[in-house]
């Protein structure tokens, strides 16, 4: 018979083969074993990275916190949870009564039987796990109060010293929100218990509850009532540290009228109510019956409504509002000598200041440094001419904003020379990471001076950097551009710079730092750290060779003092032989009485925020805040060292310990870097943001509210961003002589008029931190930022010159940094004009914009001249040196030395051009005698002369016929050019010699 006919072959159905199985469970325990591979080595190359700084104990520490914290408190809760389902389903009814709702459970009790005690673990470890995360995260808050410090302060209120309310006061409210939780996710697990084997019971006849599930949950809520009566009790403190808007204030914080007369009895009488309520509850019980209980419970919650919410509230009402200066005078005051007191402003010294508009030589000879210093190269703007002139290779960068600083007494202008990999033609693996590895050397110009192009006066330059700061380590491998992680080591050549039609100039590193990757393991790790491969088997890794990563100066500070909040601002130091990174640390608190809360960020922010950074803080709204820490990161080798600054800190004593040997003390700060710490900017604009209302010590004045200040808006940028404050050498009126600060105006609240000058003194010293305020004397007329801008662009003069300096849409005109000074009993405001030529995108100074007081404005093509137009025969002239164009230093690797543009050394052919050149060096070398001296009337005669010379040259010349080597119009009066920048005369300020 024919086969039967039928479907075709079909696929074996069963259990897969023993193969199968094994190929499965083989590929389970790999993916297993790559999942605890990728958290190994972020922990292995964590503690790798921190044992090359030698750092290795603030890792450990961290680790020991957060881990211990898991471990306490995560086995607690799951200790809690678990007991409180063991016994609810130990409390069950041996019969549950017969309902449809009972015989609905019987199927959901008969599943979970065979896995009860699995679910019983199961779900106490998943609770607890998540409870010893959220209490790993609190390791900075259980440090601070094992480690805390006495403030030696005491609040005003309660009289307890401010550690309680910075360092106990927020971990005894995260250990009672622990409980909370506990006792909740107990209450919320048992009573699921509970129903589901018969204790609890919506429906059928009898008890809704048994004698079990009754006295279980009862002696819950009576423990969640009793956290609820310490929450009251801790509740009365916290009043101290509650904030809110008040007065104009966002962050108001403190104990007023109402909280202390309502709020602060209320929460006694709470706590009382709530101790009797939940010992109702733990009677429930032995009284087999919720009624006293529940009734406790709502007249608690009655109370909580009445005495907690109406009566607070017919206070402020009917006591406070009618009267309400005279009622809050008390704790306005409070608030506003903890606010000083916390922010270091306390000792600010203000005085009245009467702004003249007209002034003499004498009262000019005091202000002759201030006057000499004005600097006319900003920082925030003068970036592309230093990349424009001093790059040199497309693969080097400058950051954004510019340093100042000081070198030699002179305000110094100056940037690093960081690698920028957007500028390498060949990305790759290679390149990317074992060639291009740093960056080279610093730029640094003179802060005062521009050359006869517009250009800076560089005082260290060309690529390597000669110059005035010597010799020095001058490859980069640590900088605020320097992102990405590089592989050096020996035998590894990497490119310090290439050479047009020559070798490239190479080194290898000899640094230091870095992780050693000659383990096989370590290079497993950090592949699958970067998600790069290659790092496992790249032949290019030798023997010997270490990985760099997390570069950037702020990077490293933060990761080994994470308890600082880091400034926005690191500024770069030759230190002896080394460069380094300086960074100011601050310490800060938000738990300080009655001081009120900023947030950081907010009070930070200015128009040149986004090209500086942002400060990060853990904490960004505080009320307490120290500059505790100056930090150093060496450019070349890495290594991070913090120095104790503030020697009375209580925060910092608290984390150092916390970490002890991290800071090292105040006295091994070295000599040669001393001079260089200067008063950090972010500091400075949280205080001048809180200066802006709590310069009114009197309570009176500061609730009426009529002497509001603001930091007024940058004029010169259309962001509608405030100002940022400036580096200035300059003497207040006060001060016996004049010093590096860091300077801010305000104006009124509303108005755009000059309220008051403020300057910190930022060098290192007995003053250092000292601020000083220049309060205008009412009615004064003192020009604002704003109004000062709208003056200039309003003069009719002005704006005809830059409207042919900018010549139509061929150029661009930027302004530089309006900088307001108190000179000669006035206040003279100046702001540098920067030409940017369409498509070279390079600002270069080609006028000075200045204004004495509301006197006529003046736009001139120096410094020099600007001033004796402003200031008249006070002082005929500045002392800002127009230096001539600059050549290249010999031996740069990319440009052929180029002749100065000065002019050519003259050749006089007659004696009247002999005498007159003679005349005009003569008065040249008085004028800068009587500079030095402050003799403002002996450079005013002297600028005469010089003056009158010149034109006397000009005449000889022409009858001369022009013929030879003679002076052309406008030349210098030196017999020759200056041998060196610095040495260049000033321009005249009547009859400029250099155009």
């Amino acid at each position: 018979m024919p086969d039967r006919s039928g479907p075709g072959s079909r696929a074996r159905v069963g259990p897969p083969s023993r193969r199968t199985k094994v190929l499965l469970l083989t590929l389970g325990v790999l993916a297993a074993l790559f999942l605890l591979f990728v958290m190994f080595a972020g922990l292995w190359t964590d503690w790798l990275w921190f044992d090359s700084v030698h750092y290795g104990s603030v890792f450990t520490s961290q680790l020991a916190a957060k881990t211990g914290l898991f471990a306490v408190f995560g086995l607690l809760m799951a200790l809690v949870v678990g007991f409180n389902l063991w016994l609810a389903h130990r409390l069950r009814p041996p019969l549950a009564a017969m309902s449809v709702e009972q015989q609905s459970l019987d199927r959901y009790r008969m599943g979970v039987a065979p896995f009860r005690k699995w679910l019983l673990v199961g779900l106490s470890l998943l609770v607890g796990l998540a409870a010893g995360a959220a209490a790993g995260a609190q390791w900075r808050t259980w440090m601070l109060w094992v480690h805390g410090t006495p403030f030696g302060v005491k609040d005003s209120q309660f009289h307890k010293d401010v550690s309680y309310y910075a360092f106990k006061l927020p971990w005894y409210e995260f250990v009672l929100g622990f409980a909370f939780s506990a006792v909740i996710v107990s209450l919320l697990a048992a009573t699921a218990v509970h129903y589901l084997y018969g204790g609890l019971r919506l429906q059928g006849p009898g008890r809704r509850a048994s004698a079990g599930a009754q006295g279980h949950l009862a002696v819950l809520l009576g423990v969640f009532v009793l956290l609820k009566a310490v929450a009251y009790w801790l509740d009365r403190y916290a009043l101290a540290v509650k904030s809110e808007s008040y007065k104009n204030v966002d962050g108001w914080t403190g104990l007023r009228y109402v909280d202390a007369n309502a709020f602060l009895p209320a929460k006694t009488i709470l706590f009382f109510v709530a101790v009797i309520c939940a010992l109702l509850f733990f009677l429930t019980p032995i009284r087999r019956t919720w009624a006293p209980a529940l009734i406790g419970f709502g007249l608690m919650a009655l109370s909580a409504i009445l005495v907690g919410g109406v009566y607070p509230a017919l206070v402020q009402q009917f006591q406070v509002k009618p009267n309400e200066q005279a009622k809050e005078t008390r704790y306005i005051q409070q608030n506003i000598d903890a606010t000083r007191q916390a922010y270091g402003i306390a000792d600010a010294a203000e005085q009245q200041y009467a702004p003249t508009d007209s002034t003499d030589a004498q009262k000019l000879e005091q202000d002759a440094q201030t006057i000499a210093d004005i600097r006319l190269l900003d920082p925030n703007v003068v970036m592309p001419t230093f990349q424009q002139n001093q790059a040199l290779r497309n693969y080097y960068a400058f950051p954004k904003t510019l340093d100042v600083d000081r070198y030699g007494k002179q305000d110094t202008v100056l940037g690093v020379r960081e690698l920028d990999m957007a500028g390498v033609q060949q990305r790759n693996f290679i390149n990317d990471h074992f060639k291009y590895t740093h960056g080279y050397g610093v730029v640094a110009a003179k802060g005062n001076q521009v050359d006869q192009s517009g250009n800076p006066v560089y005082t260290e330059q060309s690529l390597p950097t000669t110059g005035d700061l010597g010799t020095y380590e001058q490859r980069v491998y640590y900088g605020e551009k320097t992102t990405m992680y590089s592989v050096v080591g020996p035998g590894m050549d990497e490119i310090d710079y290439t050479r047009d039609g020559q070798p490239d100039q190479t080194s290898q590193y000899g640094g230091g730092s870095g992780v050693s990757m000659d383990n096989p393991l370590t290079r497993a790790a950090y592949a699958v750290k970067f998600a790069e491969p290659q790092l496992l088997y790249s032949g290019a890794i030798k023997d010997g060779a270490k990985i760099l990563y997390d570069r950037t100066p702020k990077e490293r500070v933060e990761k080994v003092a994470p308890w600082l909040s880091i400034d926005a601002d690191p500024y770069p130091v030759v230190q002896g032989e080394r460069l380094v990174w300086v960074l100011d640390g601050y310490t800060t608190s938000d738990g300080y009485p009655f001081s009120s809360k900023t947030t950081f960020g907010d009070a930070t922010k200015d128009s040149m925020t986004d090209q500086r950074g942002r400060t990060l803080t853990a904490a960004n709204q505080v009320n307490y805040i120290r500059n505790s820490v100056k930090a150093t990161v060496d450019a070349y080798t890495g290594e991070v060292t913090l120095y104790q600054w503030d020697e009375a800190d209580p925060v910092l004593k608290t984390w150092m310990k916390a970490f002890p040997g991290s800071v090292k003390a105040k006295a091994d700060i070295p000599s040669a870097l001393l001079p260089h710490l200067r008063y950090p900017q972010d500091l400075f604009k949280v205080q001048r943001d809180l200066l802006g209302q709590y310069h009114m010590t009197d309570a009176t004045a500061f609730f009426n509210g009529t002497d509001i200040w603001e930091v007024p808006e940058d004029p010169t940028v259309n962001t509608h961003e405030v100002q940022p404050p400036y580096y200035l050498t300059v003497r207040m009126p006060d001060a016996p002589e004049a010093s590096f600060s860091l300077t801010t105006s305000f104006v009124p609240s509303g108005r755009k008029n000059l309220a008051a000058f403020m300057a910190v003194d930022a060098d290192p010293g007995p003053d250092y931190g000292k601020l000083r305020i220049l309060r205008m004397q009412s009615g004064s007329g003192a020009l604002g930022p704003a109004l000062t801008q709208a003056k200039f662009n309003s003069d009719s003069e002005v704006a005809r010159q830059l409207t042919l300096l900018s010549n139509g849409d061929d150029s661009g005109l930027v302004y530089g940094n309006l900088l307001t000074l108190p000179v000669g009993g006035g206040i003279l405001n100046v702001e540098p004009v920067y030409l940017v030529a369409r498509g070279a995108k390079v600002p270069v100074l080609k006028k000075v914009l200045a204004v004495y007081g509301d006197r006529n404005v003046a736009l001139a093509d120096t410094l020099d001249e600007a001033l004796a137009k402003v200031l008249g025969n006070a002082a005929a002239g500045a002392t800002t040196p127009t230096a001539p164009a600059q050549p290249e230093t010999p031996g740069s690797p990319d440009q052929p030395t180029t002749t100065p543009t000065a002019p050519a050394t003259p050749t006089p052919e007659s004696p009247e051009l002999q005498k007159a050149l003679a005349d005009a060096q003569k008065a040249f070398d008085d004028g800068q005698a009587a500079m030095k001296n402050g003799d403002w009337a002996a450079y005013g005669k002297a600028q005469e002369a010089l003056k009158k010379a010149i034109a006397d040259a000009m005449a000889a010349e022409q009858q001369g016929g022009g013929s030879g080597g003679g002076t052309q119009p406008g030349a210098s009066p030196s017999a020759s050019p200056p041998a060196s920048p610095s040495a260049s005369p000033p321009a005249s300020p009547t009859a400029s010699p250099t155009g």
